[in-house]
């Protein structure tokens, strides 16, 4: 059993700052990349921010500047610092990870939260 865990969304004013963590648990042999993802609503799910087992990190046009992640591979954790919110980021932010359970593998499985709503009003 994996589970992720998202935590610290909430309403903050434009211009505001939220940070996110993220923690997967359970039977947890190895984590490559883990992303935040969000979803507004009416919209598709997009790519924010995703982060290699190396700390290389990719971030959406929208994001760049404004938006840091990182991970702290002792607690199996990312991160997400949100700062200069704009009403546009308001979403449901969700964290995935792909991992092994097991080391006799080759495969990495994507597991998913259950999301953090961020309201960011104007």
């Amino acid at each position: 059993q994996v589970q992720l865990v998202e935590s610290g969304g909430g309403l903050v004013q434009s211009g505001g700052s939220l940070r996110l963590s993220c923690a997967a648990s359970g039977s947890i042999f190895s984590i490559n990349s883990m992303a935040w993802y969000r979803q507004a609503p009416g919209k598709q799910r997009e790519l924010v921010a995703v982060i290699s087992s190396g700390n290389r990190i990719t971030y959406a046009d929208s994001v760049k500047g404004r938006f840091t992640s990182s991970r702290d591979n002792a607690k199996n954790t990312t991160y997400l610092q949100m700062n200069s919110l704009k009403a546009e980021d308001t979403a449901v932010y969700y964290c995935n990870a792909d991992l092994k359970t097991v080391p006799a593998t080759t495969v990495w499985f994507r597991y998913w939260g259950q999301g953090t709503q961020v309201t960011v009003s104007s």
